[in-house]
């Protein structure tokens, strides 16, 4: 079924644009288990959106889906209106430009900045050999884009702090050239100040004209960074919220289901 929509929600999101990711109707089941439940979701360009829900709302199947590691079983996905098939990462990458950086950000700490960021996909001269001065190059490029305080794009990842290495990993997904950026828990195990860090990255994005998604448990760094707010349970969209007309008692009560659901009205 379709998530009915209560008014605060239909106020949620842009009235004119195109979403650049929609999914009708998604589902997803693994065995007698129904992680998603015909769920509707959209990202509208140069938007921050979080996707917030307890543990088992569905949150983590859906960004699967997404950026092709799991294959809905019902549904539809589009790209800037077109209906698309993603079959796996390098479609979502290719296809619908999403690039996503997840929790344990799959950094390699024995290599430079420069080199994670451009893992494999290293520029190259006469086709076999990788072509360094450009690489260093087109990473420093980067880090000043999104103005990330680094001291070289030669120093090994392993020598950095944790706002840092999430800003190699960011910068690794824009380097794919990716429209859609998906941030897993972006700010779990990070201090204050580092938190800040990654607030500032999310930022910088949002100013390139980037969407980006955060999934988070973390009421503050959600209110901090977000534009709309989207919540699952048990599967299902319970509710969608801009960020400056809610708030954290609104958003806890429909993670809980204290407060009633949008699809409680359907």
């Amino acid at each position: 079924m379709t998530v009915a929509v209560n008014q605060k929600s239909a106020q949620a999101a842009p009235a004119t644009a195109q979403p650049i990711l929609e999914a009708k109707g998604v589902s997803k089941a693994f065995g007698h288990v129904q992680a998603l439940n015909s769920v509707d979701f959209e990202l509208y360009p140069g938007e921050v959106v979080a996707l917030i829900g307890d543990n088992g709302a569905g949150k983590s199947t859906l960004v699967k889906i997404l950026s092709g590691i799991y294959r809905k079983d019902t549904g539809q996905i589009f790209i800037d209106g077109v209906p698309v098939e993603i079959h796996g990462p390098k479609d979502a990458e290719r296809i619908a430009g999403i690039s996503t950086v997840y929790q344990d950000l799959a950094l390699v700490d024995v290599r430079d900045v420069g080199s994670n960021i451009y893992l494999h996909i290293e520029p190259t001269r006469w086709r076999f050999f990788i072509d360094f001065k450009k690489m260093y190059a087109d990473a420093q490029r980067i880090i000043s884009i999104l103005r990330i305080d680094m001291p070289s794009v030669r120093v090994n990842v392993g020598e950095l702090s944790g706002g840092q290495r999430q800003g190699v990993a960011i910068s690794r997904a824009l380097a794919r050239g990716g429209r859609i950026f998906i941030m897993d828990e972006p700010t779990a195990a990070l201090g204050v100040e580092q938190q800040h860090k990654v607030n500032e990255l999310i930022a910088s994005l949002k100013a390139e004209g980037k969407t980006v998604l955060v999934i988070s448990h973390n009421l503050e760094h959600v209110f901090t960074v977000a534009d709309r707010l989207i919540v699952l349970r048990r599967g299902r969209r319970v509710g969608t919220r801009l960020k400056t007309e809610t708030t954290r008692e609104e958003i806890v009560g429909l993670i809980t289901a204290a407060i009633k659901g949008d699809e409680d009205a359907a």
